[in-house]
């Protein structure tokens, strides 16, 4: 947008100048607010310099940025990568048994988080976890396969309707 600076940021505050990095989106303008009202606390930890701290993670393509997702709930950081948990429910809700999903990553020892997808089916379907594995295969990067898909009953949501994923962390 005119008059809108944007750009990626690591998790050292470092600019981040080259492609296919991910890193947080900054954003500085005279449209952008300056302050939350009322609250000096949050108003510091959103704002690096004049920048506002959107939450979102990026990786700049060609050019134009790939949003991947929210840091706090869709990004998941496995061996050394930072996943697009938005990007593998894509992936995986073009199986054909599964009609909704939402994943997430669980604390894990050897891999800092495991990807895990929690599954609801289409009435009448099943889901071999072995040949979900192999389907996986043919259409992710292997570090992107779910470690773990769990089969539930329904995705809890909030009042308006969103998943609300760290309730699936509970389950």
């Amino acid at each position: 947008l005119p008059g809108v600076a944007v750009k990626l940021v690591d998790e050292l505050n470092n600019t981040i100048n080259t492609e296919d990095l991910p890193g947080e989106i900054y954003i500085k303008g005279v449209n952008v607010f300056s302050e939350y009202w009322q609250n000096p606390l949050a108003t510091a930890e959103s704002f690096v310099d004049g920048w506002f701290r959107t939450g979102d993670i990026a990786v700049r393509e060609r050019g134009y940025y790939r949003i991947m997702g929210r840091s706090s709930v869709d990004i998941i950081k496995s061996g050394g990568y930072k996943l697009s948990a938005l990007e593998i429910e894509g992936t995986l809700l073009n199986h054909p048994a599964i009609a909704e999903c939402a994943v997430i990553g669980i604390a894990d020892p050897l891999w800092g988080e495991a990807v895990t997808a929690f599954v609801v089916l289409h009435p009448g379907s099943s889901l071999d976890l072995e040949a979900t594995v192999l389907w996986c295969k043919s259409r992710m990067s292997s570090y992107k396969i779910p470690r773990q898909i769990r089969v539930v009953e329904a995705l809890p949501r909030n009042a308006m309707g969103k998943v609300t994923k760290p309730a699936l962390r509970e389950l």
